[in-house]
Parts: C-alpha cells; sequence; structure tokens
C-alpha cells in the first residue's frame, strides 16, 4: 500500500518534470488534492513543556501518568499521549527500583469496609536526621478513603504515646470501629488492647511476616518513603515535622490516588458525600 506521503512525490514529480498540472496528477495518481496542499502545522507546547518541567522538579517520583492529571486540572484536556511525548522528550523518566519477586500462596479472604471512617490502617516508620539521630513515624490511614489522618514524628513512640495520637485522631475525625495493626510491640501491649476494648474498636492484627495483609499502609509507606523521606535532608526534628506535615496535606488535597479514579482523597470524601442519601 502506497503512503500518502509516497503519493505527495509522485504528483510532485510529474508537476516538475512533465509538466502536469496538480488536478491532473491527483486524479492519475488518486490522490485528493486537499491532501497534496496539506501543510502540517505543529502545536505549540511550550508552555505544557516548561509547567511539565517544573513539575517533574517538584516531584520527582511520579510519572508521566500522574503528572498528566496535574497538567489536566491546569490545561483542561490533554492527551496522555502527547504527554508522554513531551516526557519522554525532556528525559523525565522515572528509575524503576527492582522488586524482589515472591511466590505467590494462598491468602485468606478479608472482609473490606466499604464507608468512610470504618477502618484505620497504622503503622511505624522510620529515619534519620543529619545529624544521625533516628525518628519514627506513625502513619494513620482511613482504608476506604486513602485519607492520611496523622503522621506522628518523633525519637520514640511507645504503646501510651500511641494511644494518645489515637485519641486525638478520634476527637477529630470520629472512631473507627475497626483498626488493622501488625504484631509490633506498641500493638500487642496491654494498654492498647484494653483503650480499644474500652472503645469498642476491634484491633486486626495482621499474620506474623505477611505484611501484605495491611497493603493499604504498606502501600501508603513506599509512597510516603519515596516522595518525602527520600526527597529531604532533614536538619532536626522541627524541620521533620514540618516537612512532613506539608507532604500529608499535599497527599490529601493534590495529590491524585489511583485507586479512587485518580482524585484526590479529600475530593473522594466529597464526592462520596455529595452522592449518598441523606439519613
Amino acid at each position: 500500500m502506497v503512503r500518502p506521503a509516497d503519493r505527495r512525490q509522485v504528483v510532485a514529480y510529474l508537476v516538475t518534470h512533465h509538466r502536469f498540472s496538480e488536478r491532473r496528477a491527483c486524479q492519475l495518481i488518486q490522490l485528493p488534492r486537499a491532501t497534496m496542499r496539506y501543510r502540517a502545522r505543529p502545536r505549540d507546547h511550550t508552555a505544557v513543556r516548561e509547567r511539565l518541567r517544573t513539575l517533574a522538579q517538584e516531584r520527582p517520583r511520579f510519572g508521566y501518568r500522574r503528572l498528566t492529571i496535574l497538567l489536566r486540572r491546569e490545561f483542561g484536556a490533554l492527551n496522555h499521549k502527547r504527554v508522554y511525548r513531551l516526557y519522554c522528550a525532556e528525559g523525565l523518566r522515572v528509575r524503576r527500583r527492582v522488586r524482589k519477586r515472591i511466590a505467590a500462596t494462598s491468602r485468606p479472604t478479608r472482609t473490606e469496609p466499604t464507608v468512610i471512617g470504618a477502618a484505620w490502617s497504622v503503622d511505624f516508620t522510620h529515619d534519620t536526621l543529619a545529624g544521625g539521630r533516628t525518628f519514627r513515624t506513625l502513619n494513620i490511614i482511613d482504608r476506604v478513603s486513602r485519607v492520611c489522618h496523622a503522621i506522628t514524628v518523633d525519637t520514640a513512640l511507645p504503646s501510651g504515646r500511641v494511644i494518645r495520637e489515637f485519641e486525638r485522631v478520634v476527637a477529630e475525625v470520629g472512631q473507627p470501629g475497626e483498626i488493622r495493626v501488625d504484631n509490633g510491640p506498641e500493638f500487642i501491649s496491654r494498654a492498647l488492647d484494653t483503650w480499644a476494648a474500652g472503645r469498642g474498636i476491634t484491633l486486626d492484627f495482621t499474620r506474623p511476616g505477611k505484611p501484605t495483609d495491611n497493603g493499604h499502609i504498606e502501600s501508603f509507606n513506599g509512597k510516603f518513603r519515596d516522595e518525602c523521606l527520600n526527597q529531604h535532608w532533614f536538619l532536626s526534628l522541627g524541620d521533620a515535622r514540618q516537612l512532613i506535615e506539608a507532604w500529608r496535606l499535599d497527599y490529601n488535597s493534590v495529590r491524585p490516588h489511583s485507586a479512587l479514579g485518580n482524585l484526590t482523597p479529600q475530593a473522594y470524601c466529597a464526592q462520596q458525600r455529595s452522592e449518598s442519601p441523606p439519613v
């Protein structure tokens, strides 16, 4: 099959060397005259490219799909393929981290909640300050809306401090029916068990050595480390608290979440409230 570009060359040859009219040459080659006269008019993507570079510098661990969502908020309808071409042209590809392959095993089925606020997932992460001192974070998220209720930063987070943070978050957003945790010493303590039983909250413990049982918080921890902890050099504990809290607010209100249809957690909560019938 002859491509239109090759047909245009044949028409140009007939017109130039054999003095055919353009109309006659197009009739012989069976090429529409509109195709012959078409001239490509490349679009100006300067503004999109500049904004893409800026967003990629601000969020170096975002791929082109998530950057496309952010660009659409500013430029309206924008084809993801075009953003991918610009993304590659600017050399903005994110280096992939190779993960260890694990053999598939049978897992017990768990009933996941469907109501926002019904269940939390909680876990710890850790990092190091510029002076070499280690600190920990207590991460609390909602399993349905993916809203991060709190990221508590301190050098030590014993069970008593965990209970105080739970009390603070409950006072702000309400009490969950279930909290999924691992088998760390802070979570299996008698103090936390007494507190949960007194409030009627179920502590759902994961199987030892099976972090995938608490996949929501493990996924959050990966994003938190990739986009925040690994991107900053914390000078002090106060500096870490300030930067981490800024990232948490950005995660809730700006960062698109693929599991929520590329909505932010706050936008997803607002959508669910608008769609649910009044009680």
